[in-house]
């Protein structure tokens, strides 16, 4: 039969980080999400509210699921964190977007488990594998797991690795024993709600995406709002802040995994010299990586943005309409992108 301890020891095996088990009993901020939705604080991601009443309890999603095993993967690299980077001209992209895409890597790992857990069961076992895919509330029951806390910041807080964790679960139908609840190790810290660029957190604990830096540059589908664009600053991809400052992650550790590490285009790039790449030199750089849900178009636009923000010479000799003509870069001339052009232009022009 399977055990919980055997399933921690497996994990680890598997290259898995930190391991867990949650019951599945109700608990108390599962209900929160619904509250949260009805604040408009999910803007346009309109998946989470169709997928409310599923998210509240994973008993609707496996009715058979008596235990959920809960993974993380620390994905932290040995790189500056971007609030250590002090040149406007280098592009700022979310750490976790800089190796392989998590959903493949972490999918494949997670499903090993998963058989391996229906293979030495012995016994009839359902089980049901998310990589922050599907509707779980993954931080909230990887707290009841004891693999940390959810932070102020809404990240999940490892004590021993700090909040650069990707999590995945497995619903299980065997009743594992289950682990001690993780605390919240906070105190009276406000160091990630002060260092927000644009002020996303209206409380601790609680996110108004749609003044998040990492909603406007991958959520938004449409034209940023012209009042965030300053904000964004030179984040062309996501944004860190709020980890980058939290004590937990001051000398939090790094891993060796090839998987996480950054691939060359997007190791501390240049924003103007990515900028002038072409749109075939783009999607190579970010094949198979997480940065693909935002595509060529809309990644030119959130560089538009940053460079219209950084006032260089060398931004603005990026921004010469010479570019729409290269061949190879014909995203340049989608409206989408000329608009978020034209407003760079005039905001360096303005300068």
């Amino acid at each position: 039969m399977v055990t919980a301890e055997s399933v921690k020891t497996r994990a680890r095996e598997l290259g898995f980080d930190l391991c867990g088990v949650a019951s599945v009993e109700d608990h108390p901020r599962l209900p929160f999400f619904r509250d949260w939705i009805d604040r408009g604080y999910a803007g346009e991601m309109g998946y989470l509210a169709r997928t409310a009443e599923r998210r509240a309890d994973v008993r609707v999603l496996m009715p058979s699921v008596r235990s959920v095993v809960v993974l993380g993967t620390l994905y932290n690299t040995d790189r500056p964190y971007s609030t250590e980077v002090r040149d406007p001209g280098e592009a700022l992209i979310s750490r976790y977007a800089w190796g392989d895409d998590y959903h493949d890597v972490l999918g494949a790992r997670t499903d090993a488990l998963s058989q391996w857990m229906v293979q030495v069961h012995g016994a009839p076992l359902e089980t049901r594998v998310y990589v922050d895919t599907g509707p779980v509330q993954e931080k909230l029951y990887a707290e009841q797991a004891g693999l940390g806390w959810v932070g102020k910041n809404t990240c999940l807080i490892s004590p021993e690795l700090g909040s650069w964790v990707f999590l995945s679960e497995i619903l299980c139908s065997a009743g594992l024993a289950t682990d001690e609840p993780g605390f919240d190790q906070c105190g009276t810290c406000t160091l990630c709600l002060d260092a927000c660029p644009t002020e996303a957190f209206p409380e601790p604990g609680v996110l108004d995406a749609t003044r998040c830096l990492s909603y406007l540059t991958i959520e938004t589908k449409a034209a940023i709002p012209v009042v965030e664009r300053p904000g964004l600053s030179n984040h062309i991809y996501g944004c860190d802040v709020c980890q980058d400052v939290c004590p937990y992650n001051h000398g939090a550790p790094v891993t060796d995994d090839p998987v996480w590490q950054p691939r060359v285009a997007l190791d501390r790039p240049r924003l103007a010299e990515l900028w002038t790449r072409s749109d075939g030199q783009l999607r190579n750089a970010i094949r198979r990586g997480a940065m693909t849900r935002v595509r060529v178009k809309r990644l030119r636009r959130n560089m538009a943005v940053a460079l219209g923000n950084r006032g260089t010479a060398e931004a603005a000799a990026a921004l010469k309409p010479a570019l729409a003509e290269t061949v190879g870069t014909e995203s340049v001339d989608e409206p989408l992108v000329a608009e978020h052009v034209a407003w760079a232009r005039a905001r360096l022009g303005a300068r």
